[in-house]
């Protein structure tokens, strides 16, 4: 019986565009994040259903205003066909001053023209300590040698 062992070869297009999205979170481009979406996207994140663009705007727009110098890594975990599974890791502080750290887990479905049409995120987070931060850039897009989750063991 043989067994085999070699890494499955991540398909170099998915991880630009996971890079893409990541870039678009960091730099907080709203039009990037929305509109990579389907018109129709259904939207999922820990208790939030959202139903198209016009929700996602908002929970986002919402979002950014409570995470605070929000910086972002996101990993091309899995793919298959259409759907593609992503896990990150976000740093950000709130207005009190509290730094914390979110763990998660995003399914995206892309339909026929490339657009994500389905986003189911899994996500928790935890206060940190502002000297146990990892996510330590210029607010904006991550540095192409900021080591990425695996290389930091997240």
């Amino acid at each position: 019986m043989t067994t085999h062992n070699a890494a499955p070869v991540l398909d170099p297009s998915l991880i630009e565009r996971v890079r893409t999205a990541e870039d678009g979170w960091n730099l907080r481009d709203l039009d990037a994040v929305v509109l990579s979406h389907r018109i129709d996207c259904h939207w999922r994140s820990r208790a939030d259903f959202l139903w198209g663009r016009e929700q996602i705007r908002t929970f986002v727009t919402r979002k950014w205003r409570r995470e605070i110098e929000m910086r972002t890594i996101k990993e091309l975990w899995a793919s298959h066909g259409a759907r593609v599974a992503v896990r990150f890791a976000s740093e950000f502080r709130n207005d009190s001053g509290t730094w914390f750290r979110s763990y998660g887990n995003e399914a995206w479905q892309y339909d026929e023209t490339g657009l994500i049409c389905r986003r189911l995120t899994s996500v928790n987070e935890h206060p940190i300590q502002e000297h146990e931060r990892m996510l330590r850039w210029r607010l904006g897009v991550r540095p192409a040698d900021h080591p990425s989750l695996s290389e930091l063991g997240l």
